[in-house]
């Protein structure tokens, strides 16, 4: 993979990272607070993801086409969210996740084919 893809990536990761404890963080405190201040925390590291990617899509989109750089933000959508599920909100990891990564890799594949 070339370098620029991978800097898009590396950007996709860090904006994924907030978006994901933005969507999903709350979950784990939500019978401890209310969810007024869970939508503003939400709010607060909404602006951050939003900060790093839309400069990440405008990079990536002088290289990528949008169907290129769409599969590719879900996998590292994905792959954030996984440790994430697993390592914060002690998720099980199952032979069926397993499968749809394989999928995805399927995907990537075929939308970065010629």
């Amino acid at each position: 993979m070339p370098l620029h893809t991978l800097m898009f990536a590396g950007m996709l990761v860090m904006s994924n990272l907030f978006m994901t404890f933005a969507w999903y963080g709350h979950l784990r405190y939500a019978h401890t607070s209310p969810w007024y201040v869970a939508v503003l925390a939400s709010w607060g590291l909404a602006f951050f993801e939003y900060a790093i990617q839309v400069p990440a899509n405008r990079f990536g989109f002088g290289f990528l086409n949008v169907m290129q750089m769409k599969v590719l933000q879900e996998v590292v959508t994905l792959s954030v969210f996984v440790p994430f599920a697993i390592l914060f909100m002690d998720e099980k990891l199952r032979l069926n996740h397993l499968w749809a990564a394989v999928c995805l890799v399927g995907a990537v594949y075929f939308a970065f084919a010629d």
